[in-house]
């Protein structure tokens, strides 16, 4: 093994989600140390030191990663609140709490965030109302006048990296398509979980969004994209500390999605049909029907809403705007990964078959 690579050692700050796990995967599999710090206990994760903390509290911080020294550090967690000044004011102490902790082992070369396009969308609390930019996004747009958490969580990092010294990343992800049951964002999941119930109840899967989403153009991130962009960024010599769109590379339209993730799911696609109909609606008390089909399909996790998302999977495809990202300053960098969307959808709904977490 290089001894250059040897000496690496990655610490990911919420290995237990989405974008964390498909991030220690990737790290595992290249040989790196790789430790994983999460606010909640998790099944173990192969060739990954598996550690807790309450990132909101800088002492619980300190006591978690008092025995270690990463050289790149990768945050993906984000706690989400009532407010947007809320989730300005956890998720930047979060960030701060991380940095200023591994920040002081001076080992520290660089700092990657996952961010999303909120970026440039606005925060919950105003999404895709008011000024947004125009599709495909791009990184160097100015932001939006609007409080936003993602320039909160970059501003401690561009304040952790002149105090510590070290180069940076951020990236600016779209829907990230992933396993990881208990996550608070998680579409894929989610359609399959609405998929199932409709399945249950002999119910065409009707499409949850408006009118602008089903016939525009979106794109979406696959998590193994989403990490293999990370490490890049964060080993290539000569890039510069900038931010970087994340998405597949490819784009598509929801009328056209939709009835080849039914196909995959084993449902009657039912499109938009003049109205939204979200799933916070059509999904509303199915938590007694989802444990029965947990209990007889011998499921994993009988909790519905460690499952689904509705609310997320709602916002997302009820936006007014139409949403996708060129990503033309990473390609020119020379990163040149490409995952077909759908080719992605499949292999999580194949991997939610095997892992139990849905049924057959």
């Amino acid at each position: 093994m290089n001894t250059a690579v040897h000496r690496r050692s990655a610490l990911v700050v919420g290995g237990t989600g989405i974008a964390g796990r498909a991030l220690c995967r990737e790290l595992v599999a290249k040989g790196w140390p790789t430790t994983s710090l999460s606010r909640r206990e998790t099944a173990a994760q192969d060739g990954v030191t598996m550690l807790r903390a309450d990132l909101t509290d800088p002492q619980s911080v300190q006591a978690a990663l008092a025995d270690t020294a990463p050289t790149h550090v990768f945050v993906t967690a984000w706690s989400r609140r009532p407010t947007e000044a809320e989730n300005i004011t956890v998720n930047a102490a979060m960030v701060r709490n991380v940095l200023d902790t591994a920040g002081h082992a001076g080992t520290v070369r660089h700092v990657a965030l996952v961010t999303g396009l909120k970026h440039y969308l606005g925060p919950f609390e105003a999404y895709g109302t008011g000024t947004t930019r125009d599709t495909p996004f791009h990184e160097d747009e100015p932001r939006l006048d609007a409080p936003n958490f993602y320039y909160a969580q970059e501003d401690e990092l561009w304040a952790a990296a002149e105090r510590h010294g070290f180069s940076w990343s951020v990236h600016r992800s779209h829907t990230i398509i992933g396993y990881a049951v208990g996550n608070a964002m998680n579409m894929g999941q989610t359609l399959a979980a609405q998929a199932a119930l409709c399945r249950a109840e002999g119910r065409p899967f009707a499409f949850p969004g408006n009118e602008v989403q089903w016939n525009g153009v979106t794109d979406m991130t696959d998590a193994g994209l989403l990490a293999r962009q990370m490490v890049w960024a964060a080993t290539t010599e000569g890039l510069p500390s900038q931010a970087y769109n994340a998405a597949n590379g490819d784009v598509f339209r929801w009328r056209w999605m939709w009835p080849r993730i039914a196909q995959l799911l084993g449902v009657e696609p039912e499109g938009y049909a003049g109205r939204p109909r979200p799933l916070e609606e059509q999904m509303a008390g199915k938590e007694d029907l989802w444990r029965r089909l947990a209990e007889r399909e011998g499921l994993v996790e009988a909790d519905l809403t460690r499952v689904a998302s509705w609310w997320h999977t709602d916002s997302d495809l009820n936006r007014p705007v139409e949403c996708f990202t060129d990503m033309s300053r990473s390609r020119g960098a020379g990163f040149a990964h490409y995952v077909d969307t759908l080719t992605s959808f499949a292999a999580l709904f194949e991997t939610l078959r095997n892992q139990k977490v849905i049924p057959a």
